[in-house]
């Protein structure tokens, strides 16, 4: 009986994981790359979440190492998180190189990519 009850309970702490990392995603579509045009979502910038209780932390690349927008984009990614959470949260720069492939499907479109 108590395993069905912690099933359950698991069930429920993802289900609510999701929503949140869902609420998240949406969030960061209005982070936008100035220089591209397109959101780091759509951009696939945004590389894991992790949501626990009391703090969220976020692995981001960049398209290029020295991207002049890098500092704006971590810290906007950072804010953005932070207001929708409302928990303190961290940015850890992925050390994977950014590749069009990580785009959603039809955001290249305008850049003659796909």
């Amino acid at each position: 009986m108590s395993e069905a009850n912690e099933d359950t309970g698991n069930n429920k702490s993802n289900s609510e994981a999701s929503e949140k990392e869902a609420k998240v995603y949406e969030a960061l579509r209005r982070v936008v790359d100035p220089e591209i045009g397109l959101n780091v979502v759509e951009l696939g910038l945004i590389r894991g979440i992790e949501i626990k209780d009391d703090s969220a932390h976020i692995i981001m690349i960049l398209t290029t190492p020295f991207c002049p927008y890098g500092p704006m984009l971590l810290e906007q990614v950072r804010a953005t998180t932070e207001h929708v959470l409302g928990v303190p949260t961290t940015i850890e720069m992925g050390r994977e190189l950014w590749d069009p492939s990580f785009m959603e499907e039809g955001a290249g479109g305008d850049w003659g990519l796909f």
